[in-house]
């Protein structure tokens, strides 16, 4: 005897509400076993029964529903099991990014005003080899590891100082801005790809150290800026930074340095 139950049955058996049923139905999810010709209601197998459970877990784990289908539809239990993988990293990397949030907010309220040490610095034109874009801010750390990725490969031994970078006005003014990932050179370079020579600009600068990870860096610029504003001497230009500790020094981000430049005007 084929045994049919109702979406209201099906929806306790399965522990989903029978709104979900009726979504999953209409985009083709999970169709119905049989729909009754004279009610329209929707008829569910037991054999069914274990697919939503699998849904109802998999979107438990915020998976998409496009990839729910895909895992639904995959040919093979290994095909299967590289779509629950590869979502499960991206939620290991997001559970990453919610921790450094975590933390940078319980600095925040500990220490509403990092200690700040300025020096001041007039730095000569500078021969570089770079790639510049527009990038979403969003996006930016990532562009930013890939472009000096790109740049220290050109360079080889000519390097002459920390890799750095630059955020220009429609960087903080927009949703995407430019932004110039660089590696200051000396002796004969080759440009390649995307890569491109240029020339930084002779230029004063307001420096501070931030000390800790990249994710609470927009501390330090708070500080510096308000340094700047009080003296009321920045000027137009983007904003500098250089990587002194990083990542390919040690894998503590407590240990990380990274000098944030603000451009000033200075008569001595």
């Amino acid at each position: 005897m084929d045994v049919l139950l109702t979406i209201g049955d099906f929806s306790r058996m399965t522990y989903l509400s029978v709104k979900a049923l009726r979504h999953y139905h209409e985009i083709g999810l999970l169709e119905p076993a049989e729909i009754d010709p004279a009610s329209g209601y929707r008829l569910y197998r037991p054999a069914q029964v274990t697919t939503a459970q699998v849904i109802r877990r998999l979107r438990d784990l915020d998976m998409p529903l496009d990839a729910v289908r895909t895992v639904l539809g995959a040919p093979d239990l290994d095909s299967r099991n590289a779509v629950i993988v590869e979502h499960l990293r991206g939620m290991e990397r997001r559970l990453e990014q919610l921790n450094s949030t975590v933390t940078s907010l319980r600095v925040l309220l500990e220490q509403p005003s990092p200690a700040l040490e300025v020096e001041y610095r007039s730095t000569p034109a500078v021969r570089a080899l770079a790639i510049t874009g527009r990038v979403r801010m969003d996006d930016s750390e990532q562009w930013l590891s890939d472009a000096l990725g790109e740049v220290a490969a050109a360079v080889h031994a000519h390097r002459a100082g920390p890799d750095g970078a630059l955020y220009f006005s429609d960087f903080f003014h927009a949703d995407a801005g430019g932004m110039t990932a660089f590696v200051p050179v000396t002796g004969p370079v080759r440009a390649t790809g995307r890569v491109e020579e240029i020339e930084l600009p002779a230029v004063e600068l307001a420096v501070s150290v931030h000390r800790g990870p990249s994710a609470q860096v927009d501390r330090t610029y708070g500080a510096l800026g308000t340094f700047v504003a009080e003296r009321a001497f920045g000027v137009d230009g983007p904003i500098r930074e250089h990587y002194l500790v990083t990542t390919a020094d040690t894998a503590d981000e407590r240990l990380h340095r990274t000098e944030v430049c603000w451009p000033v005007f200075r008569t001595s």
